[in-house]
């Protein structure tokens, strides 16, 4: 792979403005910030368009991007990575592009403030109390992540420690201060990953404050997010694109639904009030749970969630409640869907398609597999993440 530098702007483009940001030649986050942001969207819809002409035999209307009314401060999950810096003074920011190196960051315009008020007070307190920070060559320190959850609709707030120990010096103390200092925090968890990993979160959980969760509204409905469950990010944007995907899917009462890689229910839940019955699968555990608690939050009587990957358990979920879907939707994760999955929904030959996907590449490359025997209708991008290179889509497929 290679990378370009840019060395000097003889003359700017129109669509060139200035990114106003301090960090913005090195941080990794919003790299579109020197563009105007309508053609931030034309450049998404673009980026579509010439993976669909050069992969499908289909003529594809591809629409024009969706994006914000107001594309900033719209990230409600921010990680902030804790560590050193050149003079050995205790850091958070964000990681500089293709690096581990921490770029201390004043401000930023896509996470929500107040992420960024609660990291920089806990690394206060880290330096008033002599709380060590990991350091990552030495595999030595406390402190790795701090992990702020905000809901967007409720403004309750999750504060999640990612610790390299499982103790944390003055912890008490910490608890009451974040508390006292941010009322709107509902829970506080303390995340334990003692290993040598690039991942952020480990597996074990304990809650410091609150119940270990907080809610967030979609839509009419609720919904209930553990420090471990995936959420979309941008629920403004969510909430067009699963509206959108309903209407696309064009349901009636009769349908019967499968919702892979479900997640917390998001979209099954929302699919529930127009059809007969939904079947989730979903292979993270905790985000089983949480949406078996958001079905009864929500009194969504008409759906079913099964945790398991969605490659080795879908034919046993069919069999065993003896059902045959007419509608699919996908929302898998950027590597797309596996041969076996698309093998499993070929031979299900459902009426209608939905594919949700944060990778237009791999959409585009399923997408193949299955123009034999789908008509593509459309393929819709949408701008869940401003001012970022990724695009968001929907593709709405109908059994030929």
């Amino acid at each position: 792979m290679l990378f370009g530098k840019i060395i000097e702007i003889i003359t700017s483009s129109k669509s060139r403005q200035n990114a106003k940001c301090n960090s913005y030649k090195r941080c990794g986050g919003c790299n579109l910030r020197h563009i105007k942001y309508n053609e931030t969207l034309k450049l998404k819809k673009y980026i579509v368009e010439n993976l669909v002409t050069k992969t499908l035999k289909q003529k594809i209307l591809v629409k024009d991007t969706i994006g914000m009314e107001k594309p900033f401060f719209y990230r409600n999950k921010a990680q902030y990575p804790v560590g050193y810096n050149k003079t050995g003074e205790i850091v958070t920011g964000v990681y500089a592009a293709r690096s581990h190196e921490i770029v201390e960051l004043d401000s930023c315009a896509i996470q929500m403030q107040i992420s960024e008020q609660i990291a920089k007070f806990i690394i206060q307190f880290m330096k008033q109390n002599q709380i060590s920070a990991y350091n990552e060559r030495t595999q030595k320190g406390i402190i790795r992540h701090i992990v702020i959850k905000v809901g967007t609709y409720t403004n309750e707030v999750m504060c999640i420690i990612v610790t390299n120990e499982r103790k944390i010096p003055k912890q008490n103390i910490m608890v009451e201060a974040l508390k006292t200092n941010f009322p709107i925090i509902k829970t506080i968890i303390k995340n334990i990953n003692c290993k040598n990993t690039n991942v952020i979160m480990g597996n074990e959980n304990e809650i410091l404050y609150g119940n270990g969760y907080i809610k967030d509204k979609l839509g009419n409905f609720m919904f209930n997010i553990s420090p471990l469950s995936f959420y979309q990010i941008n629920p403004i944007q969510t909430e067009k694109l699963y509206n959108l995907a309903i209407k696309n899917a064009n349901l009636n009462n009769n349908d019967i639904v499968l919702d892979l890689y479900c997640g917390i229910g998001t979209i099954g839940t929302f699919a529930s009030q127009y059809i007969k019955q939904v079947y989730g699968i979903e292979i993270v555990e905790q985000a089983i749970k949480d949406a078996k608690e958001n079905a009864k939050l929500n009194k969504r009587k008409n759906i079913k969630f099964y945790c398991g990957d969605v490659e080795q358990i879908l034919e046993e979920v069919l069999s065993k409640e003896k059902v045959l879907p007419n509608v699919v939707f996908v929302d898998p994760p950027r590597k797309g869907l596996d041969k076996c999955t698309i093998q499993n929904i070929q031979k299900l030959k459902p009426e209608r398609f939905i594919y949700i996907s944060c990778n237009p590449a791999t959409l585009v490359r399923d997408l193949k597999e299955f123009e034999e025997e789908y008509e593509i209708k459309e393929i819709q991008p949408l701008d869940m993440f401003p001012y970022t290179t990724h695009v968001e889509c929907m593709a709405v497929l109908q059994l030929k």
